[in-house]
C-alpha cells in the first residue's frame, strides 16, 4: 500500500500495462538520514499519505549517508540533528560538504525551533518539528525545499556568468585595442569573432599602429589554447608589441623580444603563440613581414586573391632562446588589400563529419566574394566561414581578422 521503503532497498517502480515505470523521471528521491526507527517510521508514513509522492532510502548515520551521496545526489535530504556522529550545525555543514547542490530539510524536535531556524540560516532550506507534521505540509514542504535549491543554483549560476561576461569584457578591451592611425592614408577593417565554447576568449590578438614617419604596423597572432591565462598572455603579448614598434623595434628583433615576454608570462612550459607582423610604407608597392609559426595570409588585388606564404620562423616559445626568424617582403600592388587572421578562420568544420575547411577551401570562398569592398569582404568572409559549421555549433576557435590597404 505504500510507495516508499525503509532500509537501503528502493521502492519498486510501479509498472503501466506498456511495461514502462510510471513515475520513473517524476517522483523526486529523498535521503532520510535518522538514527532513531520509530522516528524513521512516522517519516515513511508521512511519505506514504502525502500528494507529493517520493522515493525515499534511509540511512542511520552521517557515514551511511556519506556513501549514499557519493554514489549518486538526490534531489532532497531530510537530516535529524542530533545523529550518533554529527550533530547539530554540524550535521548541515558536513551533508553540504558532501553535496552542495542537494536541498535540506531539517527535523528537530518540539523544544528546538531555534536550532532550526540557526539550520535554515546554516544553509538548509526549511525544517520541520517531528510529530507535528501533516502529510500536506510535509509534501509541501519537501516540494518548496528543492524548489528553492533549485531557485538558489541558478541564482549562483547568473551571478557567475555576470563576472565572467565582465572579465570577458576586460580581457576583449585588451585584446582588441583602437587602431593607432596618424593619417587618413591607411584603410583598415578588424574583426574578433569569440569561438562557440564562449567560456572566456582566447589568446587571439591584433593591433595597428602608425609610427611618426608613416609606416603602418601590423599584427595579429594567436596564443595557444583557450581560458583566462591564454587570454591574459595574448593582452600581454600586444601591448609589448604596441610598445615595440613606438620604440622603433621591429622585424626579427621585435619577435625575438616578444618570445623573451611569452617565456616569461606564460602559466605552463607548453604554452606557445604564432604570429605575424607586418610593415609598409604608404605609397610603396611592398611590404615586410615576419612570421613566427602563423599561416600564410591573403592578397587582394584587381586580378583576385591570392593565398600568400612567405619564408619565415617557429612559433615563440617551441624554440626557447634558439629560435631565429626573418624578415620576407611581398609585393602589393597599388590598392591591393593584405588579409592578416588567425587559423580559427579555417580549422572549422564543414557540415556534419570530420572534414574541416583548410586554406585552400578559405581561399576558394574569399575568391567567391573578391569583389566587395574591405568591409563587406571581410564580414561576408566570416559569415560563411561559420556557416559551414553551423550543424556543429559555429566555430569553435577564436577569430581574428584585420584588413589593410594603404595608398
Amino acid at each position: 500500500m505504500m510507495s516508499t521503503s525503509v532500509g537501503d532497498a528502493e521502492p519498486p517502480s510501479r509498472a503501466r500495462e506498456d511495461g514502462v515505470a510510471e513515475w520513473e523521471w517524476r517522483e523526486p528521491s529523498v535521503l532520510l538520514i535518522e538514527d532513531d526507527p520509530g522516528d524513521a517510521l512516522l517519516v515513511e508514513e508521512l511519505v506514504a499519505d502525502s500528494a507529493l509522492k517520493m522515493r525515499l532510502r534511509w540511512v542511520r548515520s552521517m557515514a551511511e549517508a556519506a556513501d549514499v551521496l557519493a554514489a549518486g545526489v538526490p534531489d532532497c535530504v531530510l537530516l535529524d540533528l542530533h545523529l550518533s556522529d554529527a550533530q547539530g550545525l554540524e550535521a548541515v555543514s558536513r551533508v553540504k560538504a558532501y553535496a552542495d547542490q542537494v536541498a535540506i530539510v531539517v527535523l528537530t524536535g518540539l523544544a528546538e525551533e531555534l536550532t532550526g531556524l540557526a539550520a535554515v540560516a546554516g544553509g538548509a532550506q526549511d525544517y520541520l518539528v517531528k510529530g507535528r507534521v501533516e502529510p500536506e505540509l510535509f509534501g509541501r514542504a519537501v516540494r518548496y525545499a528543492i524548489q528553492r535549491k533549485q531557485a538558489e543554483q541558478a541564482a549562483v549560476a547568473l551571478q557567475a556568468s555576470r563576472m565572467q561576461a565582465q572579465e570577458n569584457a576586460r580581457l576583449e578591451r585588451g585584446l582588441l585595442p583602437r587602431p593607432l592611425l596618424r593619417g587618413d592614408d591607411v584603410d583598415i577593417v578588424a574583426r574578433y569573432l569569440p569561438g562557440r565554447a564562449q567560456a572566456l576568449l582566447g589568446g587571439d590578438f591584433y593591433d595597428i599602429v602608425q609610427s611618426a614617419d608613416g609606416t603602418v604596423h601590423a599584427v595579429v597572432g594567436d596564443v595557444s589554447g583557450h581560458g583566462p591565462d591564454e587570454a591574459a598572455l595574448g593582452v600581454a603579448l600586444r601591448i609589448a608589441w604596441r610598445t615595440l614598434v613606438l620604440c622603433g623595434v621591429t622585424g626579427a628583433e621585435q619577435v625575438g623580444r616578444l618570445e623573451e615576454i611569452l617565456l616569461a608570462e606564460r602559466a605552463r612550459n607548453e604554452v606557445f603563440a604564432t604570429l605575424v607582423s607586418l610593415s609598409a610604407v604608404p605609397g610603396q608597392e611592398r611590404a615586410r613581414l615576419v612570421r613566427a609559426g602563423h599561416h600564410g595570409l591573403l592578397l587582394r588585388t584587381d586580378h583576385g586573391v591570392e593565398w600568400v606564404e612567405p619564408p619565415g620562423g617557429p612559433a615563440l616559445g617551441v624554440v626557447p632562446g634558439g629560435a631565429s626568424w626573418q624578415v620576407a617582403e611581398v609585393e602589393v600592388p597599388a590598392g591591393a588589400g593584405v588579409v592578416l587572421f588567425t587559423d580559427g578562420l579555417f580549422e572549422g568544420h564543414i557540415g556534419r563529419g570530420t572534414e574541416r575547411l583548410g586554406e585552400t577551401g578559405l581561399l576558394a570562398l574569399a575568391r567567391e566574394e573578391a569583389a566587395l569592398a574591405p568591409e563587406p569582404f571581410a564580414d561576408r568572409l566570416i559569415e560563411r566561414v561559420g556557416g559551414l559549421a553551423e550543424s556543429q555549433g559555429g566555430l569553435a576557435d577564436d577569430v581574428a581578422l584585420v584588413h589593410l590597404c594603404w595608398n
